[in-house]
């Protein structure tokens, strides 16, 4: 990721619905795997531009310059 490079996420959360927001990357963000039982389920925390907070999208995520 680039830093203070904005960006576009596009995530589903865990009821189905999908999301797309704008983001931006910085020191307290990151990215990492976690492993529960057998699955290995990537997150990635990013400070929200719209919601103005930082956010956590878990499992199959996309983002895009």
């Amino acid at each position: 990721m680039i830093t203070e490079k904005t960006f576009r996420i596009t995530y589903t959360k865990a009821n189905g619905e999908t999301v797309t927001r704008f983001g931006k990357w910085d020191d307290k963000c990151r990215y990492w795997t976690s492993k529960i039982g057998e699955t290995l389920i990537t997150y990635l925390t990013y400070f929200d531009l719209d919601q103005k907070g930082y956010r956590t999208a878990k499992g199959k995520w996309e983002v895009r310059y």
